[in-house]
Order: C-alpha cells, then structure tokens, then sequence
C-alpha cells in the first residue's frame, strides 16, 4: 500500500493553514512545512470565536479610555462666521474689469485663494494686535515682553481657526474653538473683521505704490516730453522749416512723419498745382474753340449782322422773278434789279468776312493768353519742386524728432490718464469678501463629545483586539479544528472529541453511551470502518505528537466501543516509560514478553468490560527502544491479530522517542491524536514525517479536548456539554482472568 498522504490543494487556504511545498523533493509520504497565510470570513470568525475575551477585554480598555479622556478634557466652544467670496464690486479701471472677469471664468481658483488669505498668518497677528489678546490674561499668560505676548497669541488665533472650503458655491465657513465661549465668539468676528481690513489694507497699499511709480514715470516723460520739442522747434528754425499743419497733427503722413503740404513751399507748390492745372484747362478750351472757329461757316452772329441786307436781296430776288414772267432778262427793269442784286451780294460777302475775322481773331486772342499763362504756371511749379524735393531732404531729421515728440506726448497722456483712474479707484476701497452671518456665542461645549469618543474607544478597542486575536493566531500555530488537521496536516479527520465538564471524570464519560464522549468516539469508530480497502484495521498504533494530548484515553474510548459491538478487543499499553494502564500485577505485561518467549495468553488481564482485554507495559525497563527494536515486537503483535478481532496499541508520544516509530513500523496502522489548540504544526508534522518514514500508513487523526471556540463542528447545537479529559493513570477494574482465557 502506497503510504504517502495525498494533501489536498484545493485552495484558497484559510487563516494558519500550511500548503505543502508541491516543489520540493519528498520521499513519499513525507510532508513539507511552508506558511501560506490567508484571512478568509471563516477563519476570521473562528478566531474572533476563539479569543473573544481578548477581544471584550480590548473593547472594554477601549470603552474605558474613551470615559476617561471625555472627563479629563476641558470643554471646547466653537463660533462660526460664514463669509461670502464674491461680493459686488465697481469697476472703476480697465484692470479691476479685467480681474472681475477672470474671476468670473475660474470662481473656484478665486474662493480657493481667499480661503488660503483667510487661513494665513498674516491675518492671525492683525487679529491679536486689534484684539489686543496679548494682553488678554484669559487668552495669553502674562509672562514675557509685549512683543513675545503677541506672537503666541498670534500662534493660538491661528491654531483654533478651521477653514472650511467649500465644495460649490462662493459661501465660506470658519470656526474658531477656545474654552472660552465669549473668546470664540470675540476671535471669530475679530478674525473676519481683520481679514477684511487687511485685504483693504492691501488693495489701498497696492494702489498707493502703483501711484508713486506713475508719478515718477510721469514726471520723466514730461521731461523727455519737453525736451524733443525743444528739440523740434531748435532743428526747423536752424534748417528755415516752417510747418503750417496744426499742432495737434491733422496733416500726418501715412508713415508718422509731416506732409509736404504741412511746410510753406508745399502749400505754395500745391496752389501753384491747382493754378497750373486750371491754366491749362483754359488753354485747352481756348484751343479748341479757335480751331472750330477755323473750321466752320458763317455763325449766328455772322447771319444776324448780315440779316438786313439778306432781306433786301431776298425782296429784290422775288421782285426779279415775277416780273421774270414778263420780261426778257436784258430788259431794262430787269437789269437793274440784278444789279442792285448784285450790290446786295457783295455787301454781304463783305459784312460776313469782317465778322468771321474779328471772331476768329478775338478766340486766337483768348488761346494764346491762356497758353502764356499756363507755361508761366509750369515753369513755376518746376522751380517749386525743386524746392520741394531740397526741403523734404532736410525734414527727415526733423520727421524724427516730431515723431519722438509725439511718442513722448502719447506717453504722457496715457500715464497721466492712468493716474487720474488709480487715484479714483483707490478711493472706492471694496473688498473682495463680505460677512454673511457673524459668530454667535455657543451655548454648549462641541467637545469632548462622549458618544464619539465612545466610538471611537469602541472602535479602536475593537480593532486593537482584532490585531492582538490575529497576531496571536499568527504566533501560536496550533491546529484548531477539522480544517487544520485536513489543510495542515493533510489527513484525513475521523473525529472531534470535546472537553468534558471538570465533575464528569473521563472514564464515567465513556461508560454512558449517551455522552457526547461516548458520541464523538463513536463517529470515529464508525469512520475507521471506510479508513482501509479491507475496512477496520486489524491492528491500529495510537500515538500523538506529544504527551497529554489524549492518546491514551482515545485508545481506550476506541476499545470500549469495539468491545461493545461485539468485537474481541486486545488493549496494548505499548508506553514502556510512562505507562497509562496497570494491571493487578506487575509481574507480567509487555515487558516481560519482550524479554522472554512466553505466550500472549499469559500476559493479558480481562477488565470490567465485556470482550476487552489488556495488555499493560509490566514494569518500566531501563531501555525500552532497546526492546523495542528487537524482533519480539512484530511476534508479539502477530500473535495479538490471530488471537482477537481488533488490537488497539497505546504508543508513546513520537517526538523526542524512538519508539512510536519503531512501534508503527511494527503495527502498519496508525492513528494520529492531535490536542485541539495545543499541538503546533510545525510539531505535528515533524512527528508525522517520523512515523511514515518508517513504512506505517496513517490512516489519519482524531482531534480531542475541542471547545466550543475551535471545534467547528462542535456539540453544542445538539445540546451537548463540554468537559474536560482525565490525565495520568486510567485505572481499569480487572476481572481475574483463567490460563485457558
């Protein structure tokens, strides 16, 4: 059969449970000893289960100390002022506009920053001066100079104000504590009238310093002012330069400097151009009507001095014709109506030429004057913008100059404008915050507040028992419950034993069946029943790690109710040291069948209960590994098997003694007993790696002396009561037994 134990790792592990190290090289069945801590609901209810004193006890010290700082504290008054972070304000400059904005697109950034003025120390020492808490004996101790009195009251302002920030809004809180509820009430308002006057304070000191500095800014650029127009004036008389443009520049060049129109040669050239330009408008006019003169027949004023002689012909020419009718053109009438026809013609041809002559001589007239006077225009304005070009050479410098006297005036006019609205502004004097409701006096003390420092004991107790609890757990590494022994141990666990009362001995415990003793054993006898392929062992070794932990008294319960069910039961106490069953004589018991070749038969007693028998150790040899080691053993266990149904052998504890393991060598079957809260692991599992290098099969543990806090599966729901195991000898009533037994 394959004696290694097969560990669960199902995780996770709970509180103190060991996870085999699945890296490490074993030999089979061999365990391996790794912490893998975890707190989970269960574990911790178990420990908080099992150290609930310690848990009371912390609450209790909690609960206490809270009662007790509540009576040592001086009661505490607090006043609160509640201020508002955006009062309305005048904005009386361009910069005060500029501020309102920003502070209105970043309200938050500006209620931050007043709570951070509002917390400073600045505002702490205005406070003691106007106060006067210096010299306050309720406030300060009058001890030290005036100066040292007001620092410390200074300190004590700023160390009882709370600034409470708010989360939306512009509405600012602070409160101020004192033992004193009229110097809460006194200091808060005292606080929030001296941040006010401070922030004025501030504002007017910010003002009178900006202008002083303008003030010196505009006294420099009146001089610089006054000296470029010295300037100016000095260069254009040295160079004859005289400007006719006004003084305040309304004939400015697109490029800053003065226009040729703004010097006398410019505004004569101009003229000349505007002359000279009309000129030859009235050339051009003259030219054209002349030259159509030329070109045309007889005017209308031609025809009107000609128009009587027209007349005449016209009333000679009609005359002519009608008597034409009648009259042959040689005669005499007729002739001489042709020729006074003839006289008419020429008189006209006359009148017209002197008229078209006098005309076009008159418009000749007209052209040639307009043209003398247009290139007499030209020469001019060839002359003047020689000048002109000369002058504008020499104006550049003076260009330079009348600019820089018109940055120097601009400058001036702008400081000067700038000072005019810091001086109003500053005399408007509004503060950035205004008090909404001033402090009250208290009428009760906020602490010591007994509830809270109740919960507060309450919950540090608590939590100081919780830590305590689990760091005990942590320290004291023992199994506990069937968890621990499957998850630790890695067995399987066949029962829970619990205490019995201390006035119900064990052995009283075992003889009623109905005991929770008598209970819990039975369970185990019936799970050892599935412990094996072939079911109860025929020989099973019970052995612990250490002594007390109920091995003893476990192998008896264990023989009791084998007995009961019919079964011949043999009980070995294989404890050649300290033995815990003793028969009516010493003469015989395992002892001496180890050192002689007798029978079984003659070394085992018959005891008060029916089909059990004992074997008791016999007297305590000076060497019992020594015995042990032999051969004798396995004989003796041989003859036992044949002998009865179920043999039940009381080992001594495994660590520090050789012989459990060479007893469980011997026996095959092992059953490990582990004391409930008082084996350690690390204990447990060196014992259990002892006994199953030795070939034996643990076939897996019993848990006794389980309480309510670490049984897990306890009695209790079933109305089963606890009690505690008998130590020391176990005395069995022995009926005399016969050789043929």
């Amino acid at each position: 059969m394959n004696n290694s134990i097969a560990v669960p790792n199902q995780g996770p592990w709970p509180v103190g449970h060991y996870v085999p190290d699945q890296a490490a090289q074993l030999r089979p069945g061999q365990r391996t000893y790794s912490a893998a801590y975890r707190l989970d609901f269960a574990a911790l209810l178990r420990i908080v289960q099992h150290w609930r004193w310690l848990i009371l006890g912390a609450l209790a010290i909690g609960v206490a100390g809270a009662v007790v700082v509540t009576l040592l504290t001086s009661p505490v008054y607090r006043a609160s002022v509640t201020l508002e972070a955006n009062p309305p304000v005048v904005d009386v400059t361009d910069e005060q506009s500029r501020e309102r904005q920003s502070s209105a697109e970043d309200p938050y950034s500006f209620v931050v920053t007043q709570v951070g003025l509002l917390s400073s120390a600045t505002v702490a020492q205005r406070t003691a001066q106007e106060l006067n808490l210096g010299n306050n004996p309720d406030f300060v101790p009058q001890t030290g100079d005036a100066s040292t009195r007001l620092k410390i009251a200074a300190r004590q302002v700023r160390s009882g104000l709370r600034v409470i920030p708010p989360q939306e809004g512009d509405l600012i809180t602070f409160t101020y504590s004192s033992t004193s509820p009229q110097l809460a009430a006194m200091v808060a308002n005292g606080i929030a009238d001296s941040f006010i006057n401070s922030t004025l304070q501030r504002r007017y000191e910010a003002s009178a310093y900006a202008r002083n500095f303008l003030e010196r800014q505009i006294g420099k650029t009146r001089s610089d002012l006054e000296a470029s127009e010295r300037a100016v004036v000095a260069y254009a008389q040295r160079e004859g330069i005289i400007n006719t443009a006004s003084a305040a520049g309304d004939d400015k060049s697109s490029g800053g400097g003065t226009s040729d129109a703004g010097s006398l040669q410019g505004d004569t050239l101009v003229s000349l151009n505007a002359a000279l330009a009309a000129a030859t408008a009235r050339r051009v006019a003259a030219e054209g009507a002349y030259r159509s003169a030329l070109g045309t027949g007889p005017t209308a004023d031609v025809a009107s001095s000609t128009q009587g002689l027209r007349q005449q012909r016209a009333t000679l020419a009609a005359d002519y014709e009608q008597k034409r009718t009648y009259l042959k053109p040689d005669h005499p009438d007729m002739l001489s109506l042709k020729a006074q026809m003839d006289v008419l013609d020429r008189a006209i041809a006359s009148e017209s030429s002197q008229m078209s002559s006098g005309r076009n001589n008159s418009l000749l007239q007209d052209y040639r004057g307009a043209l003398d006077a247009e290139n007499a225009l030209r020469a001019r304005v060839a002359t003047l913008k020689g000048d002109v070009l000369n002058l504008r050479g020499r104006s550049i410098q003076y260009n330079i100059l009348q600019r820089e006297v018109d940055t120097n005036r601009t400058l001036y006019d702008a400081l000067l404008q700038r000072y005019k609205e810091i001086g109003v502004a500053g005399g408007v004097g509004t503060a950035p915050v205004s008090i909404v409701d001033h402090a009250e006096t208290p009428g009760s003390p906020y602490k010591p507040n007994l509830m809270l420092n109740l919960l507060f004991g309450m919950g540090g107790g608590l939590l100081a028992g919780l830590a305590g609890a689990i760091g005990l757990e942590f320290l004291n590494d023992t199994v506990k419950t069937r968890e621990d022994v499957r998850s630790k141990l890695g067995l399987a666990c066949f029962g829970a034993v619990p205490k019995t009362s201390a006035n119900q001995p064990f052995v009283d415990a075992l003889r009623d069946p109905a005991s929770i003793v008598s209970e819990a054993y039975s369970a185990i006898v019936t799970a050892l029943r599935f412990s094996t392929e072939s079911g109860t062992p025929k020989t099973l070794l019970v052995t612990s790690t250490q002594p007390g932990e109920g091995k003893s008294s476990t192998a008896l319960a264990l023989a009791q109710n084998f007995a009961r069910r019919s079964n011949s039961v043999l009980l070995i106490d294989s404890d050649l040291r300290k033995p815990a069953f003793r028969s009516a004589s010493d003469t015989i018991g395992l002892t001496k069948l180890l050192t002689n070749d007798d029978k079984l038969i003659q070394h085992i007693s018959e005891t008060q209960h029916e089909n059990l028998w004992l074997l008791a150790s016999g007297p305590i040899p000076p060497n019992p590994a020594d015995l042990l080691s032999t051969g004798r053993i396995r004989t003796i266990l041989k003859e036992a098997a044949e002998r009865f149904d179920i043999v039940i052998i009381d080992a001594p504890p495994t660590l520090g003694l050789a012989d459990a393991p060479l007893l469980a060598a011997a026996a095959g079957h092992v059953m490990f007993v582990v004391q409930s809260g008082q084996t350690r692991t690390r204990a447990a599992i060196e014992a259990l790696n002892r006994i199953e290098a030795t070939g034996a099969n643990v076939l897996g543990a019993t848990l006794t002396k389980i309480t309510d806090a670490t049984g897990g599966y306890g009695y209790k729901r079933y109305g089963y009561g606890y009690g505690k195991i008998g130590k020391g000898y176990v005395e069995i009533p022995l009926i005399p037994h016969s050789a043929e037994g």
